[in-house]
């Protein structure tokens, strides 16, 4: 008997879709030992937590979790790992409840520090609880690979981890350390792992993926190309990619290529040029410009989801301004809005002008407003047109939901799924097109606007 056997644990996220796929990839490996997730009301063996550390707000929720599990699972071996652990270890290792603190060279070794603490008899493993292992970050030197599903119906596929931008206002590169990567070789393997586990979709994560090949001397563009040749993987999808990493070479290869979507996720941080400098970013509005304008000149119909930060030091009322006319002028999909959050030990703390508390909230909602205006004007443009949905897994029998290939949300009810047929005859072909690319008429938006109303065109 093995000291996972008839062991249940919980599994609690926050930060981004790389915190989920690792913690993901996690929970496969402890399931592959026997450990199953807890069901709702159970008291978990084993708790682990995966934190992020953007902003304060991430901090705060980050500790609430750690606190709720602990009351919530009394006696669970409580793990900690991820930027909150690796920036704040001491902070974390003085919670009551905590047994180990991992940071990000540690991620990878979860399982196996878990079971050296859980072979421990019960007074050794009280002694041990006060002495948390806890890293540096000059210590971060490992790639984690990860390549899961969790509950949905795409992969994410990590490929890369780190960075060495330093932009003032970031810690991720102290939280995660230097740019690194995976071989093109061991992740193509895991992309045809994935597409025989009947994957269609994968989306190449990473904290900046551009710059792969740090490590193995490789470059973005050969595992680009790699990966279009995975046979059974129909999308992929390029994750944030900074702007100047976005080559041309890179475009004109995903407007050509069999299977890399029109869907581009690129940080723009700031539409002011003074801010971009304090931010230390490597472009200006005019190259940020260019940039959105060649990859709609390559894929008229792609999504363009842009990043931006919000009341960083230095953005006065009339740079916010600036940088909002150079916004609204942009001919992208969506603005996701991040208001700034003070981040000790950052160079963005030398910038003498802060932005007050309730300033910051107006100026975020203006940008969220405008979001508004552009994901709706985008939709728009497409009702009436038919264009190929990958259909998600649907706990309801009777609506479903997905994406089409230039990501617009689409919901299938059952009154229109088949052009207007309603019949509970047609449930077992409604299971059935879970994880299926299918051709969809797009309609109008739903009641909340959140996505495009569409009935399958080619059944």
């Amino acid at each position: 008997m093995t000291v996972f056997e008839d062991k249940k644990a919980i599994y609690y996220t926050l930060g981004c879709k790389l915190n989920f796929a690792e913690t993901s990839t996690v929970g496969a490996e402890l399931k592959k030992r026997g450990v199953r997730t807890a069901r709702k009301g159970e008291i978990a063996d084993i708790c682990i937590v995966n934190t992020c550390s953007v902003t304060e707000v991430a901090d705060s929720k980050c500790r609430q979790a750690i606190h709720r599990l602990v009351r919530n699972h009394p006696g669970a071996l409580v793990v900690v790992t991820g930027c909150y652990a690796q920036l704040k270890p001491e902070q974390v290792s003085a919670m009551e409840g905590v047994d180990l603190v991992l940071g990000s060279n540690e991620k990878g070794h979860i399982v196996e520090a878990i079971a050296e603490r859980m072979a421990m008899m019960p007074e050794e493993r009280a002694l041990a609880a006060h002495e948390h292992r806890t890293v540096r970050t000059a210590d971060i030197r490992n790639f984690m690979p990860s390549c899961s599903c969790g509950d949905r119906t795409r992969y994410f596929l990590k490929v890369q981890d780190g960075c060495d931008y330093y932009c003032t206002y970031c810690t991720i590169p102290y939280a995660r350390g230097r740019s690194r990567n995976g071989s093109i070789a061991s992740l193509v393997a895991q992309a045809c792992d994935a597409s025989s586990a009947g994957a269609k979709e994968i989306v190449i994560t990473g904290v900046n993926i551009g710059d792969f090949g740090k490590t193995t001397g490789e470059n973005f563009i050969d595992l680009l190309k790699a990966l279009d040749s995975v046979d059974g993987i129909e999308r992929f999808r390029i994750s944030s990619i900074e702007p100047n990493l976005l080559t041309d070479e890179v475009l004109e290869f995903c407007a050509q290529s069999r299977a890399f979507m029109p869907h581009f996720h690129i940080p723009l941080q700031s539409g002011s040029d003074e801010v971009l400098r304090l931010m230390r970013r490597k472009y200006d509005t005019a190259f940020f410009r260019r940039k959105v304008e060649r990859v709609l000149e390559l894929m008229p119909d792609a999504f363009i989801g842009v990043d931006t930060i919000v009341g960083t030091r230095g953005e006065t009322e009339a740079l916010f301004l600036e940088a909002y006319d150079f916004m609204a002028s942009l001919p992208v999909a969506q603005y996701h809005v991040f208001p700034y959050s003070e981040r000790p030990g950052t160079k963005a703390m030398e910038i003498p002008h802060r932005v007050g508390s309730e300033d910051k909230k107006a100026r975020c909602q203006r940008i969220l407003e405008l979001s508004e205006l552009k994901t709706r004007s985008f939709y728009d443009r497409y009702a009436g047109t038919v264009r190929p949905v990958l259909l998600e897994h649907s706990k309801s029998q009777r609506t479903m939901h997905g994406f089409t290939d230039n990501y617009i949300r689409v919901e299938l009810s059952l009154p229109t799924l088949f052009g207007g047929v309603n019949c509970m005859e047609c449930l077992p072909t409604v299971r059935n097109l879970d994880n299926t690319i299918v051709n969809v008429r797009l309609g109008d938006r739903n009641e909340d606007g959140t996505a495009l109303v569409g009935c399958i065109s080619d059944l």
